[in-house]
């Protein structure tokens, strides 16, 4: 007789994990909504004004990302201006999530438009199979890449080599990506990158939490992308056995962090918060002490919108305040962009 196995951790219909180990990520919510978790494939010919390919950076470990590349106004790519790269790290709570789903696709392929760049997805390996660090050693990983072929020490990538300017390298992030914005901006700090420069930082509505619960996540309503269930069990899925959400990576402001953000080379930042988000608070607390300890950031606060809210594409299509607010967040990327 076959032993059935047990769901041993069942996420808010994102994930379940089971007594064997495995991990299913079959999407078990409402089906309207199952088609943001869906995979695009890559198209090497431009539609919409974007081109997109999967690269295996490192045959060792298998780890990818996927690079979109916007299209010349004159249907070319011959024009001699370099492309800023911008860096992106997909959230999920270190556990769901990929480059290549629909979510991130409607979002960065706009974004690549936008703000004329070319934009460098990182594949994440996820936890609960690989804990934390391991999601921002991967990102680290994919800086330290693009700084290898500024330097020409591996293999070319064709749309990078032409196009992208090695000097202006941003890195963004939601959620969880924000947390591995912030760890990639720490250990970029401790090396010379150089020809490389890191030029700004955006973590939007990352996941800095503490272990006591605080007032926003007690009052604020929950959301598609971030309820209590979702902070509490992904978490304790990604973060090293034994960790709490005090953790340096989930609690940067806090005193285990080690240096404090005070004795960090830090780029630019542009901090994106939203008005309505579970855990703004604590969120805040970072922002303030990266103020306190006179770090150069800016503050970007979406209005009567909750966490994440502009990768909800129904919301963004649907919703006038959720589009006219993602509007004005994608406006303020390109002013930081632009500036720095």
């Amino acid at each position: 007789m076959v032993q059935q196995k047990k769901v041993v951790e069942d996420v808010s219909g994102w994930l379940r994990v089971f007594d064997d180990g495995s991990v299913d990520r079959t999407w078990t919510g409402p089906p309207e909504v199952k088609f943001m978790s869906n995979s695009v494939p890559p198209h090497n010919e431009f539609i919409d004004g974007v081109a997109t390919k999967d690269v295996v950076i490192d045959p060792k470990s298998g780890l990818r990302v996927r690079i979109y590349l916007p299209e010349n106004t004159d249907g070319t790519n011959s024009d001699h201006h370099k492309l800023p790269i911008i860096l992106h790290f997909p959230g999920g709570g270190f556990c769901i999530s990929q480059a290549d789903w629909y979510m991130y696709y409607a979002v960065y392929t706009r974004l690549a438009r936008v703000a004329r760049a070319i934009i460098v997805s990182v594949y994440l390996r996820l936890a609960p199979e690989h804990r934390l660090p391991a999601a921002c050693d991967d990102g680290y990983a994919t800086l330290l890449w693009l700084s290898s072929l500024a330097h020409g020490k591996v293999e070319p990538e064709p749309w990078l080599g032409a196009y992208a300017d090695f000097t202006r390298v941003f890195l963004v992030g939601d959620s969880s990506g924000g947390n591995i914005v912030h760890q990639v901006a720490i250990r970029a700090g401790d090396d010379d990158l150089t020809p490389l420069k890191l030029a700004g930082a955006i973590p939007i509505h990352p996941g800095f939490v503490r272990k006591e619960r605080s007032k926003s996540e007690l009052e604020q309503p929950e959301s598609p992308f971030l309820t209590l269930d979702m902070v509490d069990k992904f978490l304790n899925l990604a973060l090293p056995i034994g960790s709490t959400k005090d953790h340096p990576i989930t609690c940067p402001m806090g005193g285990s962090a080690v240096p404090q953000i005070k004795d960090l080379k830090l780029p630019p930042y542009l901090f994106c918060l939203a008005e309505n988000d579970l855990i703004k608070d604590t969120e805040m607390e970072f922002y303030v002490a990266m103020k306190k300890a006179n770090k150069e950031v800016d503050l970007l606060i979406s209005s009567g919108v909750g966490h994440s809210f502009y990768l909800n594409k129904i919301a963004v299509d649907m919703d006038p305040n959720t589009a006219a607010e993602t509007e004005k967040l994608f406006t303020g990327i390109l002013e930081f962009i632009k500036k720095n």
